[in-house]
């Protein structure tokens, strides 16, 4: 009897010494296999991302079936884009009577009692002191057909880059000009803004473009149709010289940004006898429906990143769907994120389609995970990395000449990258739109001329051809604070996804292999 109970006195002593499970695994259900020395939130993200659903491919319930619709002002500095934009904000109720009386009174005792409309999407203290954009503003606001994200544009030539990153998110340009004498021509002549922002909204895929011919109420205007003749006739030419054809894709409102006249309703009988066309926004409503990339992989250029209790990243659905608890890849790491929250207009949805800008706030991804530039994925069809590319360029304005070895800076979607042009391989006819190869190889392109060269980026980039993905296939060149050329992707030499798939579908000359990027094989 007394050998029994020693032995059990030395298991009790045996199970206590035993070192006590923390119970995580009984608790949470957690498979053997998962590391215990994690932390907590650790092990859940992961358990989260491995059960996460990869596509979104089934039919949403739209709760507000009214389209989606991204704007963007753009035009000369101080021509009155952030005006125009909180007054039409103020009108259609985006922004409401008190927080404007706020503004006009702060603005007020800045002695800056004009500026006021221009802060609801002018927020920071530094844009409010200068009167100038620095980054891209954000509003919103809805007619009772459409819901307008609107994206204010710096005009600055300081900012052109900040100003290519919104004019990438944008469906519509809205090109604001100053009737005002001496404003227009400032803005228009070589060197100014005016010229530059309508070619780049051209490149980032802007199709159809509202000019409006703004300050019209100015002393030294005051309504005159010689006036707004003179801005929209200089303008034609230039406009219809970037690509915009002018029956289709132009159109030309007088408006007053300080007064609302003409914004959201038309002008008083006898103000503006020589225009009796839509409002601003009457005309916006009655655009056609934007035909939207639904039934494809999803795809979303990353505009910004920041933390809040999380990792966010905001940008443009290019393609695709999206929905909360769906995993994606950011490319070019091939890093696996799950989307914990979506965020549209500071609202929080269940899901968001193509065409939306919206905010996503992702789970299992750290500060060095994502940056502007990279791509969110669908992982079924992750789009092309590489740093080898053939493209077609056009040369806008180089004193010089560009042959083997120039550098310059590549904005392609939301990505800044340093190029460098590694060969010519053949001059492209003006007429006929054809590689002419007849010539040879030339050795240097200048101003004026079109061809096809090829490029190699300092960094792995994400980019598509402009055949599969038009959004991720076309580019701008920016040299020491000018715009050289613009041009389109014909062929990945080098992606690492080759055979994965593209964000729209596969092709065989988005994915030549390695070994057939010798200099000697044409572009077709």
């Amino acid at each position: 009897a007394s050998a029994a109970s020693a032995a059990a006195e030395g298991k009790q002593k045996e199970k206590a010494s035993e070192p006590e499970g923390d119970g995580i695994t009984e608790k949470l259900d957690l498979p053997v296999d998962v590391d215990l020395d994690k932390p907590l939130d650790e092990k859940l993200e992961e358990m989260a991302l491995e059960e996460a659903e990869d596509d979104a491919d089934e039919d949403f319930e739209v709760k507000d079936d009214r389209e989606h619709v991204n704007i963007v002002f753009i035009g000369h500095v101080d021509a009155g884009k952030s005006t125009i934009g909180g007054h039409l904000m103020y009108l259609t109720g985006g922004v409401d009577q008190r927080t404007l009386e706020k503004y006009e009174r702060e603005a007020r005792e800045k002695n800056r009692e004009s500026w006021y409309l221009s802060w609801a999407l002018d927020t920071n203290e530094e844009e409010r002191n200068k009167g100038k954009t620095v980054e891209c503003g954000r509003g919103h606001f809805t007619t009772e057909k459409k819901h307008y994200t609107i994206i204010d544009a710096p005009g600055h030539k300081s900012f052109v880059p900040n100003m290519i990153s919104g004019a990438a998110q944008a469906d519509i340009g809205v090109l604001v000009i100053s009737a005002r004498k001496g404003e227009f021509e400032t803005g228009f002549e070589k060197g100014g803004q005016t010229r530059e922002h309508a070619m780049l909204a051209k490149t980032a895929g802007v199709k159809h473009l509202v000019v409006v011919i703004n300050k019209m109420d100015d002393p030294t205007v005051q309504w005159d149709e010689g006036r707004y003749e003179e801005c929209k006739q200089k303008l034609l030419p230039f406009l219809k010289q970037t690509g915009f054809n002018p029956k289709t894709d132009l159109t030309f409102i007088p408006v007053s940004g300080l007064s609302g006249i003409n914004l959201t309703t038309r002008a008083p009988d006898g103000l503006c006898k020589f225009y009796n066309g839509p409002s601003l926004v009457e005309f916006l409503d009655s655009l056609p429906k934007i035909t939207r990339l639904l039934d494809v992989p999803f795809c979303m250029p990353i505009i910004d990143k920041f933390r809040d209790m999380g990792m966010y990243v905001s940008g443009k659905l290019q393609s695709g769907k999206v929905k909360r608890g769906q995993k994606l890849l950011v490319m070019p790491n091939k890093h696996a994120v799950l989307v914990d929250s979506i965020y549209a207009d500071d609202e929080e949805m269940e899901h968001a389609v193509s065409g939306d800008n919206v905010k996503l706030k992702l789970k299992n991804c750290d500060e060095g995970d994502v940056m502007p530039g990279y791509v969110l994925c669908s992982t079924k069809a992750v789009c092309h990395v590489g740093k080898v590319f053939d493209a077609q360029v056009v040369v806008l304005e180089y004193k010089s000449i560009m042959c083997a070895g120039y550098t310059c800076v590549l904005h392609i979607h939301a990505a800044v990258e340093e190029v460098t042009l590694k060969g010519i391989v053949c001059m492209v006819d003006k007429k006929t739109g054809k590689s002419d190869k007849t010539k040879g190889r030339p050795r240097f392109i200048k101003q004026g001329d079109i061809a096809v060269v090829r490029f190699e980026l300092q960094q792995l980039t994400c980019l598509e051809t402009f055949k599969d993905h038009p959004q991720m296939g076309r580019f701008t060149l920016r040299d020491e604070g000018k715009t050289v050329a613009i041009g389109k992707v014909l062929k990945v030499l080098d992606s690492l996804t080759e055979g994965v798939g593209t964000a729209l579908a596969p092709s065989a000359s988005s994915s030549a292999a390695p070994d057939a990027a010798s200099e000697a094989d044409p572009v077709e």
